[in-house]
């Protein structure tokens, strides 16, 4: 079952110096505008986002219908009709 793109949005301090420590693991800018203070890198199929001074915590992002590349996928399964599937079962 193909959902879309999940990928970890961290808050950081300092985007600049966040980017360099990220590249020494091998990930690539991939997106984003550094000069806005939010980059997306890439390793891979992992995907990061870096973001100084948008929000608070670290969250998980998800991308319904989307690859790691950011492109549309020809076939997903809709989150909203895998919800009202189980919401059918627990009815029955």
């Amino acid at each position: 079952m193909e959902l879309g793109a999940f990928s970890i949005s961290l808050a950081v301090k300092n985007i600049e110096a966040s980017r360099k420590f990220y590249e020494k693991f091998g990930f690539q800018v991939f997106g984003g505008d550094a000069s806005q203070n939010w980059l997306i890198m890439k390793n891979g199929g992992t995907v990061i986002g870096l973001f100084q001074g948008m929000f608070e915590k670290n969250m998980l992002t998800f991308n319904p219908g989307w690859d790691s590349n950011a492109c549309q996928l020809d076939e997903y399964t809709d989150v909203r009709e895998l919800q009202h599937r189980l919401k059918k079962r627990t009815r029955s």
